[in-house]
């Protein structure tokens, strides 16, 4: 008796483990589960909780319009600190998560660290908001792919604009050494080389400010008394909105130019809309600016739940990365890692997010990201400058 109880305890148990085996493996009932690492605390928070913002609409309308798969999205948001560490961090709690794919992060330095964790463990990672070039072309990555441009084309876009459409024959360009800002600015300055080269500019000015600084003072009048036409700061909105409020005090009045990290609406905040109105930036189209049916729906949506529109590109960057995964995942027919990352890199073809198509390279590079020059105007909103 006590062996047949054994046995029939053995059976059992065995039943109960193949069955819980069998459900992890197929994964074909309940939410897709996904994660976005994002700077929810720290200096960039304010991108980050845009970011979220983003997510939450976007998952809301994928959900609204079936799913995927005849499943429902579900985002679980991981915080990244807006540094390196902490965001290694929230990388190993999105792998232990065991979600499908990760959205993140915003900052080049940021998302390396959490990119080579989610290659590691073969995991679907899609940057919003990371445009350092390395991350793709210094080391191959088969899982990692970003939804925004790179900083060799912001940069080739800067020099074309400032000598061609501003005429600038001066040209200062100042950065902060973190991996985003100083690619932005050495692309810039690469891109500048012909124009150097047939005399038509000249770089003024190239030094680094320190990071989380309060007073600049030293730096703008270094930076002053160069005598710039243009001055191009490649760096973040925190220090951006400080340092044109200081430069402004110390008497520097040529037009300020922001990389596409350096304006928003905390910038103008910073910075206090006097000072701030009349700054420019190099950045892909607002969703203001931005005609596709997803982008009338996306708006819509965002200002009834959120009563105002990102004033930024990022967070609809991140919304773009749900829909490139979600279209991934439509294409394979399957939640696989490797089935959504060869979807990524060959079978994008009519997959749309906000901002329209979302193909890639086969470094995982978002194709065929435009740039346009905006302007901080006189209410404080970003409009496309009119030169």
């Amino acid at each position: 008796m006590r062996k047949t109880v054994s046995v029939l305890l053995v059976c059992m148990l065995a039943a109960v483990l193949f069955l819980s085996g069998c459900a992890k493996k197929t994964g074909t009932t309940g939410p897709i589960q996904i994660a976005l690492q994002a700077p929810i605390t720290g200096d960039y928070a304010y991108e980050g909780q845009m970011a979220k913002q983003s997510v939450e609409v976007a998952t809301e309308l994928i959900n609204k319009a079936g799913g995927v798969l005849g499943r429902q999205i579900a985002v679980t948001v991981v915080d990244d600190g807006s540094n390196p560490k902490d965001s290694a961090i929230a990388a190993q709690k999105a792998v232990s998560m065991k979600v499908v794919a990760v959205i993140g992060s915003y900052g080049s330095s940021v998302t390396q660290p959490a990119a080579d964790i989610y290659e590691k463990n073969k995991m679907v990672s899609v940057g919003y908001g990371c445009t350092a070039v390395g991350l793709t072309m210094d080391k191959q990555r088969t899982y990692f792919f970003r939804t925004c441009g790179r900083d060799d084309a912001q940069g080739l876009f800067f020099a074309k604009y400032a000598v061609e459409t501003m005429s600038a024959k001066r040209i200062a360009i100042m950065h902060d050494n973190s991996t985003f800002a100083k690619g932005v600015a050495e692309e810039a300055k690469k891109a500048l080389q012909p124009y150097l080269d047939a005399k038509k500019t000249e770089i003024v000015y190239y030094d680094a400010i320190t990071p989380g600084e309060k007073d600049f003072s030293a730096a703008v009048t270094k930076l002053r008394d160069t005598k710039p036409d243009v001055w191009y700061f490649t760096g973040y909105y925190p220090e951006a909105g400080l340092l044109i409020r200081q430069a402004r005090d110390a008497g520097l009045t040529c037009p300020f130019i922001g990389g596409n990290a350096a304006i928003n609406d905390d910038f103008v905040k910073i910075a206090g809309l006097d000072v701030a109105k009349g700054a420019l930036m190099t950045q892909e189209p607002l969703v203001t600016d931005v005609t596709t049916t997803i982008a009338g729906q996306f708006r819509d949506l965002y200002q009834q739940k959120f009563n105002a529109l990102p004033s930024s590109p990022w967070p609809v960057y991140a919304a773009d990365a749900l829909y490139a995964i979600v279209g991934a995942i439509g294409k394979t027919n399957s939640t696989d890692a490797d089935a959504i990352a060869t979807a990524m890199h060959t079978n994008m073809t009519g997959v749309e997010g906000v901002t329209g198509p979302t193909l890639f390279t086969a470094q995982g590079d978002r194709k065929d990201v435009p740039y346009k020059m905006y302007e901080v105007a006189a209410d404080g909103k970003l409009v496309v400058h009119q030169p």
